[in-house]
């Protein structure tokens, strides 16, 4: 028998199955029970948060007739029934799914327009589910309208987008919208705890947090990198595997670089660029987990315990928060977001990289200036301002540093009265 990955082999048949989208399920799960069917349906969200399955549990439970074939429109398929088990083979005869991506022209929308004249086959209703729904063309769109608006009552749609602003509002006003929502790390980490006890797989639990967190919110990504780190790593799940196959930089590396930041050591920040270039390590991802460590310093320097107790890396980050002020902490992790775009453009990557930590020490701290800068005599000297005296509670240090950032529009430079020339008056025209 050929392997079933694990995106497919764990996908949910039924909505109690269903993971990090209780909002959804709970609306459905409602009007099912209670007969409030929709005639269409809107399912947005990114990739692999469950559109598609969502989609297909919907269809078994209008269309379930139970283990002894006399039930009727249930929020619990039997997925023991005809009609539940073709639904999960995909080949149920009034279930149809069509991929806009690839049949996007108006002669297929004529097709589907014309198979909805007929009644179901063997169902209690016909579904047609549009996958990338948005890429649709308009004419596509327009065809649909009416149908859209009133179908037989044997018939249900369902789309899925993954970019609901490119549909047409008059699309929009006709169906049922839910929006599914990216997955918090946390949920992905507990299903994949559960999926790796089902299948027998020894894993380190920092490895199953390095899977959770590079998912981003998809729970496909999720198994799909799981299988891959299992084969990656001869059928077990270690810290190192994972992070040399996501390429993603340790902890460790992170944290040092954000404490000689800290400290305004500059030779030190040099000499933990120098070492990341000799393990070959990606600016990019040393970038991205320094973004990551500095929100946990944020949350811990503006909401002290609010950090999970249970995660290593909670240490380091409170560690870290006693190191910087909280001004710092917050245009270093704004550096090093925007630092990510400037990577490409730098002439090298570790000096792109280079150049953007060592942002942060040409900023004053909090201290005053820069460390190891002498301040030239004329910026010591008083200098005369007709600007209003600062108000209590300004910012200083870094972050008015940061407020300095932010472009002004440029303001036309005047000319000296001594260099501005006086034109002379147009000779006056001899009278006639």
């Amino acid at each position: 028998m050929s392997y079933v990955v694990l995106a497919r082999k764990y996908r949910p048949r039924s909505f109690d199955q269903m993971v990090g989208q209780a909002h959804v399920v709970q609306a459905l799960t409602n009007a099912l029970q209670q007969q409030r069917l929709h005639h269409a349906y809107l399912f947005t969200g990114t990739r692999g948060v469950g559109k598609t399955t969502v989609s297909r549990i919907l269809a078994k439970s209008l269309n379930c007739t139970g283990p002894d074939g006399t039930g009727g429109i249930t929020a619990h398929p039997c997925g023991v029934c005809t009609a539940c088990r073709e639904i999960d083979a995909d080949r149920y005869i009034d279930y149809v799914e069509l991929d806009a991506a690839s049949n996007r022209s108006i002669d297929e929308i004529r097709d589907l327009i014309e198979r909805a004249a007929y009644k179901p086959s063997v169902g209690r209703f016909k579904v047609f589910m549009i996958d990338e729904a948005h890429q649709l063309t308009r004419d596509a769109f327009n065809a649909l309208l009416k149908t859209l608006e009133e179908p037989p009552e044997y018939l249900k749609f369902v789309l899925a987008t993954t970019d609901p602003d490119k549909m047409l509002p008059t699309v929009l006003s006709r169906c049922l919208q839910f929006n599914l929502r990216p997955m918090a790390p946390e949920t992905v980490h507990e299903h994949l705890l559960g999926v790796l006890q089902n299948e027998g797989v020894a894993f380190d639990a920092s490895a199953l947090r390095l899977l959770s967190r590079a998912a981003r919110g998809s729970m496909r990504d999720a198994l799909s990198l799981t299988d891959q780190a299992i084969a990656y790593g001869g059928g077990a799940l270690s810290e190192e595997t994972v992070r040399a196959m996501l390429g993603s930089v340790d902890r460790g590396h992170a944290a040092g670089l954000v404490r000689a930041l800290a400290q305004r050591d500059g030779a030190a920040v040099l000499s933990l660029v120098q070492g990341l270039r000799e393990r070959g390590l990606s600016a990019a991802a040393t970038l991205e987990e320094i973004a990551t460590l500095l929100q946990q310093v944020a949350v811990a320097q503006m909401v002290p315990g609010a950090l999970d107790e249970t995660d290593p890396d909670t240490a380091g980050a409170v560690e870290l928060a006693a190191l910087m002020a909280p001004d710092e902490t917050q245009l270093l992790y704004s550096i090093a977001l925007h630092g990510r775009a400037e990577l490409s453009l730098a002439p090298d990557e570790y000096a792109g990289l280079t150049m953007v930590l060592l942002r942060l020490l040409a900023f004053p701290g909090t201290g005053g200036a820069p460390q190891g800068r002498a301040r030239p005599e004329a910026a010591r000297a008083p200098v005369a301002s007709t600007a209003a005296p600062a108000p209590a509670g300004a910012l200083s240090g870094a972050a008015a540093a940061a407020a300095a950032m932010v472009r002004q529009p440029p303001v036309p430079a005047t000319r000296p009265a001594a260099q501005l020339r006086v034109l002379p008056a147009p000779a006056s025209r001899p009278q006639p």
